[in-house]
């Protein structure tokens, strides 16, 4: 792609990395057609689609996360209600008294027993349920009621990266799907959101490489810590989550995400100059809430340098205030409030791929794990 080095792809997770900008692009293709979202996809509930109170998303790992931040894309746009479920956990919940709810199960193998198990349990209590998957022949999107297919493609290396990216993507599609079918936005407004939408994948091609490099660079730095601390506000609270699973998968370090605003409530007793800090520090300039949220996650930053922590932060290009606070920093091309999360994430994914690859650790095949969990 953008190397003659045969060995610069030696492993499946860096190569499906790097698929990224195809993989959303073609998921994006498969689910819009002349600005129609979903084209025929959901008509097997289209009456439930008009009657349902909350959306319950059940899934599990990665999976998980992507629901975490489709939950604030859907309620922020189209103001339906959303619960974020394990799918472990969900045939042990009550049944949803006095909710007419429809489950959406997301999952890269749609062969997960956990999220099998919930969709099951969901279609036992009458529910219509909707299944995110990257396999359309799975078990997860054959026993749905309707089923929305990723177009990332083989995945490879038990770490989901584009898997993630085009979850992500089907869920903001399903933000604009339901604000438009409930009113909240104009056809004209929802055509100048799936524009946005739609450059992004150029946008991260031509910011792939210089990703790649610094995350070389930042892991060769910090690949020794023995614990990382992941911070992010609102829908980056989700990609903190995701950024310290894909290290602590891959790198074997202890990693967590908090939200940023939490970090007085017990984290901050693990910030020393032993402690790299990864800080989801993007924003959009034409949103006054993001503006505010980053404002306050700068305030985070200041105090975790402070206390001589070290911070690496992903910021919006031409940011220059939170570069200067940060030790080491991402910058990634400016995007709608709820986009960022589709790129902040990649250059997180490489960065835990690096810390990895320095360590010595088959990124592709972390131990004890496997790419899809069929059992219970």
């Amino acid at each position: 792609m953008i190397t003659n080095d045969p060995n610069f792809f030696s492993h499946a997770m860096r190569r499906e990395i790097y698929e990224q900008p195809v993989a959303i692009a073609k998921t994006i293709e498969q689910h819009l057609d002349n600005d129609i979202i979903f084209p025929g996809e959901l008509h097997a509930i289209e009456s439930s689609l008009l009657t349902f109170e909350k959306l319950i998303i059940a899934a599990s790992g990665s999976s998980r996360h992507a629901g975490l931040a489709g939950e604030i894309m859907i309620e922020d746009l189209s103001g339906v209600a959303v619960d974020v479920e394990y799918a472990s956990e969900y045939c042990y919940r009550s049944t949803h008294a006095a909710v007419e709810p429809i489950v959406m199960v997301v999952t890269q193998s749609g062969e997960t027993a956990d999220t099998i198990a919930a969709q099951r349990e969901a279609l036992t209590r009458g529910v219509k349920t909707i299944a995110v998957s990257n396999v359309a022949e799975a078990t997860i999107p054959r026993e749905a009621s309707a089923a929305l297919i990723t177009g990332a493609g083989p995945e490879m290396a038990i770490p989901a990266t584009k898997s993630f990216t085009t979850q992500l993507t089907i869920l903001y599609l399903m933000a604009l799907f339901l604000a438009r079918k409930r009113g909240r936005m104009t056809s004209e407004v929802t055509r100048s959101y799936l524009q946005r939408l739609l450059a992004l994948p150029e946008a991260i091609e031509v910011n792939l490489r210089e990703w790649d490099v610094l995350a070389e660079q930042y892991g060769d730095k910090h690949y020794r810590a023995e614990k990382f601390l992941y911070l992010g506000r609102g829908v980056h609270y989700a990609i903190a989550r995701e950024g310290a699973l894909k290290l602590k998968e891959t790198s074997y370090a202890h990693a967590e995400g908090y939200p940023a605003g939490e970090l007085r409530h017990g984290p901050n007793a693990l910030v020393d100059e032993n402690l790299p800090v990864v800080v989801l520090a993007t924003f959009d300039h034409t949103d006054p809430d993001s503006v505010l949220r980053y404002q306050r996650t700068l305030d985070v930053m200041k105090e975790v340098k402070s206390r001589h922590g070290r911070v690496i932060a992903v910021t919006t290009k031409g940011d220059r205030e939170a570069a200067h606070v940060a030790d080491d920093v991402f910058q990634v091309p400016p995007a709608p409030e709820l986009l960022l999360p589709v790129v902040e994430v990649i250059p997180l994914q490489l960065f835990a791929y690096h810390v990895a690859t320095k360590k010595g650790y088959d990124v592709d095949r972390p131990r004890n794990l496997v790419k899809a969990v069929v059992t219970e």
